[in-house]
């Protein structure tokens, strides 16, 4: 096909997509707060909650994203580390995953987990809070609570691209893959 219909043509697809995205995706997808990462924000991420989280704790996410630029997170021994007193710290595990069977829907009201595999792979299921069956009602000591959840999404996590939970974001990670020991880091950010 000719070069000179083809240009309009994409110039209206293009076009057509930016400006069909909302305030929040423009913002997702222009932001640079994670510029210097290896791996990117999934694309499951709520763009609308993290944008509005990210503004009103800007700080504290500038010192997650530049903990995770810093380290050398591969070699990084597993346990804690603090970054920012309670308003954001982090930890390193280092496990083989669990059968679906054994993990759990949870969710945090307190903080919201910046979830990234190192190394390996894990699935990791997705589902709005909102709609599902309170099994565990919120613990604020531990700052979970536990859910039934009959339809959901799930992910491949993997070295490529990080996961945020927000409050109103059941997750259920660590469920298994194969064999092999994944290397996480789970950083944990206050919710303002």
């Amino acid at each position: 096909m000719n070069k000179r219909i083809l240009f309009p043509i994409f110039a209206a697809l293009l076009f057509t997509a930016c400006t069909s995205l909302n305030k929040s995706q423009m913002w997702f997808y222009n932001q640079d707060i994670s510029k210097g990462l290896k791996p990117v924000a999934s694309y499951q991420t709520n763009k609308d909650e993290f944008e509005k989280q990210y503004n009103a704790n800007k700080a504290a996410w500038d010192k997650a994203f530049e903990f995770m630029k810093t380290q050398d997170l591969v070699t990084l021994a597993p346990g804690k580390y603090p970054i920012d007193g309670e308003e954001v710290f982090a930890s390193i595990t280092e496990i083989v995953d669990k059968p679906l069977k054994d993990t759990k829907w949870e969710s945090h009201q307190k903080y919201i987990d910046l979830q990234y595999v190192i190394k390996g792979e894990e699935k990791i299921g997705i589902a709005p809070s909102a709609k599902a069956k309170i099994v565990n009602a919120y613990n604020p000591t531990k700052d979970v609570a536990n859910y039934e959840i009959d339809k959901a999404f799930y992910a491949k996590a993997t070295p490529k691209e990080f996961y945020l939970f927000f409050p109103s974001d059941a997750h259920r990670p660590n469920i298994k893959v194969n064999e092999e020991k994944v290397k996480k880091l789970v950083i944990k950010i206050r919710v303002k």
